[in-house]
């Protein structure tokens, strides 16, 4: 009896590892969807203050600035998609070290919608290190910048 314990035993630790990594792989990503057209209504309605996931063509690299929190890389996102948008896209490399973009490339961007007469700008393309905001990213050739 003490075999087959044994046995049953290694098959549930087996089986709870298999599920601990299944519930890992599923978490250690970015599942959630990017939305255009919420980044398109924000805009629209002048609102700020709105998080977004986004995904269009870079069509501009702006480079980099220093600003009060940090030096930050900039680029102009072109919104796939029905809405007609370009939003400029700055991430603090202080924090996500550089971002290699280039025009024509496709990325996803999660972050902080602000309204401007520019057509808006998405910034907090990062984590806090504070811990009071939500995290951001850049994903660009499949790695993600955060």
């Amino acid at each position: 009896m003490g075999v087959y314990r044994g046995a049953s035993s290694v098959r549930h630790r087996i089986l709870a590892l298999a599920v601990a990594l299944a519930a890992t792989s599923a978490c250690s990503g970015h599942p959630e969807q990017p939305d255009n057209a919420r980044i398109c209504a924000a805009y629209a309605s002048a609102q700020s203050g709105v998080e977004v996931i986004g995904t269009g063509l870079v069509v501009a690299v702006l480079g980099t600035s220093n600003g009060p929190s940090g030096e930050h890389e900039g680029f102009v996102l072109k919104l796939t998609g029905d809405c007609d948008l370009a939003v400029r896209v700055e991430t603090n490399v202080d924090i996500t070290g550089p971002v290699p973009l280039h025009a024509g490339e496709t990325v996803v961007v999660k972050g902080q919608f602000e309204d401007d007469t520019s057509g808006g700008v998405i910034h907090w393309t990062h984590h806090d290190p504070s811990g009071r905001h939500i995290t951001g990213y850049v994903e660009a050739a499949g790695k993600y910048y955060q």
